[in-house]
């Protein structure tokens, strides 16, 4: 509308522009005599006039219908913008036909690069959907991953992480990527480690390092395995290095079992050497002849029998713990008495209590309970517990057993408690370890430390009970071991 209003100001303009020219043009054709009357000077201003009039009027048709093919060029042109693709523009007026046949060659041309810009972008959004699927899956991946993973570019920043690395490391995953290593964790040393292990080789191999982490609850030993990563396959480009992956793995568990297996190892030799020392002399003794009466022969005799059933029953005590820490231990299952079995081992420990002149009392022990257990081993703990009671226990004290059946917990509990000379309460958690000895109780009696750690893996590790130990010194101990009973049988 501004258009046609300016276009019609225009046409005005001309037509006042024409006449005022044609006037001028009179009065200068008066004063030079060319016009010799008023009558005729008149006509002449009249025909000014009118063709002054006529060019503006042609003027303005002119412009208006110059607008209006601007109009439709226009329309075409926010046509094209706003679809993509609009139908050729007709064939225009007014010296505008080279413009438009421009604009549709552009158009076309527009269209042809609009097809090929939309294609490439739908394969650069299915690419890009594939990459985010797979990395989903490598994060999946390294996040069951149970080893602790940091992965870091050339700028030493945090370019992936799995959950371990965080909750070991102590930092929140989400916030770490992209950020410096040393503003991620607080381990300056390790830290340094992968920032020199970055620095100082170029070569794509593994380098391994313990570490150890240490807090106010525990103690944790690492393996460290830092490995660059290399753009290409160049050895000599230093330039081809663009990050280290560094991977924890907790190996605290597997340094215990090392030192255990040492000290196994160590403690077997020892209690192996004791007995096989003695069975020797003695053995050279009789060889030499030394033993020269008969008397003397039937002790050395008693002797090296003693130590060989010794030797005998640390053989039996380690075999029957190595096949139930490996789990190949046969388990015979079958309904038993505890009472029968308690009444059993009383008769059988009765000789070696008298010997010592101590009391074994069979106390409140029901014939009616049942468990479902390995006869032989529940046997063998039984008699470990009466048997270490009388061991520890001084001449003129008593031994008592008891059962008792809890019938709201469907439990049976079975306990052995001496008057004897107790254990130390410092003592009390590692009575139940393998070889373990109370350091005062080795003048007392002799022993491999070995029975209350078979009876602890017949208890807890076979038939999932519960082995307690309640102790005073010099006033006694009370052992016990409950197990599940079983259903009442006919």
């Amino acid at each position: 509308m501004e258009r046609i209003i300016t276009g019609k100001y225009a046409s005005f303009g001309i037509m006042l522009l024409s006449s005022t020219i044609v006037c001028v043009f009179l009065f200068y054709a008066h004063r030079s005599g060319l016009i010799l009357t008023q009558g005729s000077m008149t006509g002449v201003i009249i025909i000014g006039v009118s063709v002054g009039v006529v060019i503006g009027l042609s003027h303005a048709i002119w412009m208006s219908r110059y607008q209006v093919e601007l109009k439709r060029l226009t329309v075409h042109i926010d046509s094209m913008a706003s679809s993509g693709l609009a139908p050729a523009l007709p064939g225009m007026f007014m010296g505008l036909e080279d413009v438009s046949k421009a604009i549709n060659r552009l158009g076309m041309k527009y269209h042809d690069r609009i097809e090929v810009l939309t294609a490439k972008r739908r394969e650069l959004e299915l690419h890009l959907k594939l990459a985010e699927a797979e990395r989903q899956h490598a994060l999946a991946i390294l996040d069951a991953i149970e080893d602790a993973v940091v992965v870091t570019d050339s700028f030493n920043e945090v370019a992936l992480a799995n959950a371990t690395a965080a909750r070991v490391l102590d930092f929140e995953l989400d916030e770490a990527l992209h950020r410096p290593i040393d503003r991620v964790v607080r381990e300056k040393k390790l830290v340094d480690m992968i920032k020199d292990t970055r620095e100082a080789s170029y070569k794509k191999h593994a380098k391994h390092s313990e570490y150890c982490l240490e807090n106010s609850n525990s103690k944790v030993i690492y393996d460290v395995t830092l490995t660059n990563m290399q753009q290409d396959e160049n050895p000599r480009s230093y330039q081809a290095v663009e990050g280290v992956v560094t991977v924890l793995r907790d190996v605290t568990k597997e340094k215990q079992i090392a030192e255990m297996k040492s000290d196994f190892v160590s403690n077997v030799s020892h209690e192996l050497k004791t007995p096989l020392s003695s069975i020797k002399a003695y053995m050279e003794m009789l060889i030499d002849g030394e033993a020269g009466d008969e008397e003397t022969r039937a002790e050395f005799y008693n002797i090296i029998q003693g130590e060989t059933n010794r030797l005998q029953r640390l053989i039996d005590n380690i075999l029957n713990i190595s096949r139930i820490e490996s789990g190949v231990v046969k388990v015979q299952r079958e309904y038993v008495n505890v009472g029968q079995i308690v009444h059993e081992i009383m008769d059988v420990m009765q000789p070696q209590a008298r010997a010592k002149n101590i009391t074994l009392v069979e106390e409140s022990v029901p014939m009616i309970h049942h468990i479902f257990a390995d006869r032989d081993m529940l046997w063998q703990a039984t008699l470990n517990l009466v048997g270490n009671a009388i061991k520890y226990t001084l001449s003129g004290g008593t031994v008592q057993v008891s059962v008792e059946a809890d019938e709201n917990t469907r439990m049976l509990n079975v306990f052995v408690k001496d008057t004897g000379i107790g254990i130390p309460q410092e003592a009390l958690t590692h009575v139940f370890n393998k070889f373990y000895r109370v350091i005062g109780h080795k003048k007392i009696a002799k022993g491999t430390g070995l029975g209350l750690n078979l009876v602890k893996h017949i208890i807890e590790t076979v038939h999932s009970g519960k082995v307690q130990v309640q102790s005073e010194v010099n006033v006694g101990s009370v052992f016990m071991y409950t197990l599940p009973m079983a259903e009442n049988i006919m």
